[in-house]
């Protein structure tokens, strides 16, 4: 079993906002990845409301076997975190100081957000 998942819990109980309550009209999706891909995430979505939305093991796979052209999903955040890790004064912190390092972490962030907004060309 993985970390993730034993923290599901956890992680779910800290969401620091307020949820509308989820109803067949306006139901509330979680996405996760296949390290949640347990019967006990599951009832712990259930429980809290939540549709789960989460890749079996080794589905991805096989559709890459499958289907020609098919390239794996990634998730945004993991995609955001591999762009962040181009940085490399990000990535390893070299600053003392927090907030020369919160400047570099905005600064890539902004850079990112500026070069995928399609405006660079």
């Amino acid at each position: 079993m993985s970390n993730d998942f034993k923290m599901a819990r956890e992680t779910i109980e800290s969401i620091a906002l307020e949820r509308p309550d989820p109803s067949a009209d306006t139901p509330q999706g979680m996405c996760l990845d296949k390290g949640y891909d347990y019967d006990e995430v599951r009832d712990l979505l259930t429980e809290f409301g939540f549709t789960a939305h989460i890749h079996a093991r080794g589905e991805e796979a096989q559709a890459l076997k499958a289907e020609t052209g098919f390239k794996a999903r990634r998730w945004v955040v993991e995609r955001t975190h591999s762009w962040m890790n181009r940085f490399r004064r990000v990535l390893i912190r070299w600053d003392k100081k927090v907030r020369h390092y919160l400047g570099f972490l905005h600064l890539a962030c902004a850079y990112i957000t500026y070069k995928r907004s399609g405006l660079l060309g």
